[in-house]
């Protein structure tokens, strides 16, 4: 696993990186020419409406398609941690925690209570996966992933199933480990009020990048506005800023002192 550093990530070459990657199903395209970069220590956020072509696009980036066209570069010897947005549960035919933390790679029961106490849910490791809750079994994909000690964590859409208060306590997990670990994060998620607290660089997809950069410049750049319609995008502009009180990193609300200064504006984007 990639250790945190105290440099700047982004001058450090990318963990993957997507260029000008184009697929087609048929006659239909469904990715034209996308770029997509992932440093270490960094979380990138992939959002688009259903059809833009997310899940396609992590298929590629993960190798389990090939482009028609550009291509994907992954950094020498990169351990990869995925999570899918869907996993067939069938109580039938029962599996543990346990077993499905296993399969395909061995690990010592200390080493499985580790992980799982740390992404808080431990105690479920001899409970049938089939009898999780929504946010309890994210948090087991989420553990079974970083089993892999990974470099880079793709995770589509792991707030699926998930209810509210989880969704909040999940994006804090996930930034925890990010700077425990300095992984990268390539995230999936339709939550754009969550996603724009949350992550430092976004990238709107529609079968092209309409926009990406971060999240206060995605909420006023043409393509997302045109995507998602002007009034959404006023609403995540409003949550974000224009509270009478400020927000930690990871957008929560922090009381602020008689005469403390307002939140300032966010920096401009990068080049």
């Amino acid at each position: 696993m990639i250790s945190a550093s105290s440099g700047d990530p982004l001058h450090a070459p990318p963990l993957v990186a997507a260029r000008g990657v184009s697929l087609n199903f048929g006659r239909r395209t469904v990715l034209d020419r996308v770029d997509l970069v992932v440093h270490a220590g960094e979380i990138v956020t992939l959002v688009g409406l259903n059809g833009a072509g997310k899940s396609t696009l992590v298929r590629a980036i993960l190798g389990i398609i090939r482009p028609d066209s550009g291509e994907v570069v992954r950094a020498p010897g990169l351990r990869i941690g995925y999570t899918p947005q869907h996993i067939l549960r069938d109580p039938i035919m029962p599996m543990t925690v346990r077993r499905f933390l296993t399969l395909g790679a061995p690990a010592s029961r200390q080493k499985l209570d580790a992980m799982l106490d740390e992404v808080g849910a431990g105690g479920v490791i001899d409970d049938p996966l089939a009898d999780l809750s929504g946010g309890e079994l994210q948090r087991v994909l989420l553990a079974r992933a970083m089993l892999r000690e990974p470099g880079l964590l793709v995770l589509d859409e792991p707030l699926a199933g998930v209810d509210l208060t989880s969704q909040s306590e999940l994006y804090r997990l996930i930034a925890t480990i990010r700077d425990r670990y300095g992984c990268g994060v390539l995230l999936v998620s339709h939550d754009l009020h969550l996603v724009m607290a949350a992550t430092d660089t976004v990238v709107c997809l529609n079968g092209h990048v309409c926009c990406t950069g971060r999240p206060q410049a995605v909420l006023r750049d043409p393509g997302f506005i045109s995507l998602y319609g002007p009034h959404l995008s006023d609403t995540l502009a409003v949550y974000r800023h224009l509270h009478d009180h400020r927000h930690d990193a990871l957008g929560e609300p922090l009381t602020m002192e008689p005469g403390a200064p307002e939140e300032a504006a966010p920096p401009a984007d990068r080049p």
